[in-house]
């Protein structure tokens, strides 16, 4: 297997690696915890503090009671473990001892694993015993869970691909009924009709297609160009009702997309694939009910782009977390369907490594034509992961480009991207010069997520 051979770590210990602040900010779940780790990252408020070799992290950090809190983590994970009573992953005090600990060596020094306190070992032995029962009970392999009644769960999946059935065959009548009375007349009806139809799909207990009829509401009346919008939403929406309705006819890849795309959810199955996993960009989006963290992963051996999906509901922010721009040796479980990317994370071998090399990337074409196959095994891909190398940020207009060096293509930053801080980042570490890009391109555009400059010294988030 390959190994990913980096620059010294900018905290060289004789046990491994401390990461840059940077990295660690990476993990924060949301701006003001960001910010309020920070203020703690200095040696003030801490006391106890240590690390060792095989990556634990923990301190005493003061608080406004009369206790401190005890601040445990475990690197490898990354995982967290604090006694503030914070609902937030990694909390404050989690990321002000990581700052701390990447920071200043005096401050968090390295000591021998029996030297750890009996509050934070206790801890760390329990998460290696789930570690060693969820390996032995075959978790994260692709080994099949047993079920304890076969039968009913297929009754169950037969019941609900009925109701499905059911609520796609709706959907097209009032797809149907739009069209023929006129797309003008989707601006009089509102919002409403659409969130009734929606509410209807998750009767049907089909998450998937009730999402995508709620951006149909969104779509009438958003500015100049909004019917030709809705129409090609109207038609993804129907050829993945079509799709469903024809599901037996279909290749089982591509049909395993659509259970997907509609809303079926089944576990990860596909044989572990072990390789030297580059962190490349974490991000996180929310519709106001759920949070989705969306972590991408790029194999040094095997050259797979993956990603990792997690969630947190009700104002929780995701427990899963790694350090962009470092390295993982794992196993991951891929999910089935046609040009499906996802996986879990199994099992891990080792702490987070120096990332070396970023990934190989293309020219600005290149993005299009990988965004074209794509969409031949996954007609509904909103976008798709690519790494731009050579290319320079250039204004364009009110907009941005990310231009070949030679001039010969380019491609638009996305809208949303362009209200970003990360944008400005971009330029900043370009200044004119060529650099690699890794993000998302669709048919919106380019949407930067990390870079790194022309001698790939340093990766730099740029959400």
């Amino acid at each position: 297997m390959l190994r990913s051979h980096g620059e010294e770590p900018p905290h060289p210990t004789e046990q491994g690696l401390r990461w840059t602040s940077e990295q660690v900010l990476a993990l924060a779940p949301d701006d003001a915890s960001r910010k309020a780790g920070n203020k703690l990252g200095t040696a003030g408020p801490w006391s106890g503090a240590g690390t060792t070799g095989s990556g634990a992290v923990w301190g005493l950090c003061k608080g406004s009671g009369s206790k401190p809190y005890q601040t445990v983590v475990d690197t490898k994970g990354p995982a967290y473990k604090c006694s503030c009573p914070s609902r937030k992953f990694p909390c404050k005090h989690a990321l002000g001892l990581l700052l701390l600990w990447a920071a200043d060596a005096q401050a968090v020094r390295t000591v021998q694993d029996s030297d750890v306190p009996d509050w934070a070992e206790e801890w760390l032995a329990e998460r290696r015993k789930r570690e060693e029962a969820r390996q032995q009970n075959g978790a994260g392999t692709g080994t099949p869970a047993k079920n304890a009644d076969p039968d009913a769960a297929r009754r169950r999946a037969e019941q609900r691909a009925s109701r499905i059935t059911a609520g796609a065959t709706e959907l097209e009548q009032r797809l149907s009924d739009l069209l023929r009375g006129g797309l003008a007349a989707a601006e009089q009806s509102g919002y409403g009709l659409w969130e009734e139809t929606a509410a209807r799909m998750v009767d049907a207990q089909a998450p998937g297609l009730a999402g995508r009829v709620r951006e149909l509401g969104a779509i009438p009346g958003s500015g100049p160009g909004w019917p030709v919008r809705l129409l090609e939403e109207c038609a993804l929406i129907h050829l993945l009702d079509s799709a469903w309705l024809g599901r037996r006819r279909l290749p089982e890849a591509l049909a395993a997309t659509v259970r997907t795309r509609v809303g079926l959810t089944a576990p990860a199955a596909g044989p572990p694939v072990r390789d030297d996993w580059l962190i490349l960009a974490q991000y996180d989006t929310s519709d106001g009910k759920l949070t989705t963290r969306r972590i991408w992963l790029y194999g040094r051996e095997t050259g797979r782009t993956v990603l990792l999906l997690s969630f947190g509901a009700a104002g929780r922010s995701p427990q899963q977390a790694l350090p962009v721009g470092l390295t993982i040796d794992a196993e991951l479980v891929p999910y089935g369907g046609a040009g499906q990317l996802r996986a879990d994370l199994g099992t891990q071998f080792g702490g987070p490594a120096p990332l070396g090399a970023p990934p190989p990337g293309g020219p600005a074409v290149s993005a299009v034509e990988a965004y074209g196959q794509a969409l031949r095994d996954d007609p509904w891909l909103d976008s798709w992961p690519v790494t731009l190398h050579g290319v320079v940020p250039v204004p364009d207009g009110d907009g941005w480009q990310l231009a070949d060096a030679d001039g010969k293509s380019a491609l638009p930053v996305t809208a949303a991207a362009l209200s970003r801080p990360g944008l400005w980042k971009l330029v900043a570490l370009s200044g004119g010069r060529p650099v690699t890009v890794f993000g998302e391109f669709g048919h919106q555009g380019f949407a930067p997520l990390t870079a790194w400059p022309e001698d790939g010294s340093e990766t730099v988030p740029l959400i």
